[in-house]
């Protein structure tokens, strides 16, 4: 069973949950608002609803039952305080700072199975601590968090250039590119599909399975082209380049 798992995209940390979600509630609000003038909301006699001010846009809100337990197997963190296990999902909602003078919550994704990768801010977290040891140390705990959906991060901009790259491979300008990128044409040159060779479906699988970071899947989708990078097609063939192709590394 794969379980849900959070990844930072400013990092490339994961930080996976034991169990899947016991439940998770999807909310979305319309981007309207009751119309009002300078002097309050606008009313009428003749009026079967009050006007309404279509303004866009709107939010999407998922919140998550979480359940950590250290007497679980399969936890990477070996404790007696369930706390230890919960307190990165609480780091999530904290401010860091990212300029001179404002701190915002990190960017997160959530990830789980195929259906689910959603880029959001975690708003608010909740948890209640159960069986306590003699000492006072909870075992057990049900987290409950808050996730905002945001925009889609936009790829890099300029992205890498692969109609260079592939001439520079046919003309063999390059050795050591040469040499890496038909190594990767040849065994990677792969459908997005967990079927023959059993490689995996999603593009942040494949940027740590080849490159040993998630957060380098933007880099794939963009040298790729690829539109909607979230839903890769069965059969569907992909390029997977060295990273000083993409202008990553030394």
């Amino acid at each position: 069973m794969e379980r849900v798992a959070f990844l930072l995209e400013e990092t490339g940390e994961q930080y996976r949950c034991l169990l899947n979600p016991e439940s998770l509630v999807l909310r979305r609000l319309a981007g309207v608002t009751d119309r009002r003038s300078a002097g309050g909301l606008i009313a009428g006699a003749e009026l079967a609803d009050d006007p309404l001010l279509l303004t866009g846009g709107g939010s999407t809100e998922l919140e998550l039952d979480l359940l950590f337990d250290v007497s679980l197997a399969g936890s990477t963190v070996t404790s007696e305080d369930v706390r230890d296990l919960t307190g990165p999902l609480w780091d999530l909602a904290e401010n860091t700072r990212w300029s001179a003078t404002y701190g915002r919550p990190p960017l997160v994704r959530l990830v789980w199975g195929k259906g689910w990768n959603i880029p959001g801010i975690v708003t608010a977290v909740a948890e209640r601590l159960e069986q306590f040891t003699p000492g006072g140390i909870p075992t057990r705990s049900w987290l409950r968090m808050r996730l905002r959906r945001v925009a889609e991060p936009a790829l890099p901009s300029p992205p890498p250039d692969r109609d260079a790259l592939l001439g520079a491979i046919e003309e063999g300008l390059s050795a050591e590119v040469t040499l890496q990128a038909t190594e990767q044409a040849d065994a990677h040159d792969l459908a997005g599909t967990s079927g023959e060779g059993g490689c995996d479906e999603r593009l942040d699988q494949l940027a740590y399975h080849y490159y040993g970071d998630p957060a380098l899947w933007r880099l794939l989708a963009s040298f790729n082209g690829l539109t909607d990078p979230l839903h890769l097609a069965s059969g569907e063939g992909l390029l997977v380049p060295p990273l000083s192709a993409l202008g990553v590394g030394p």
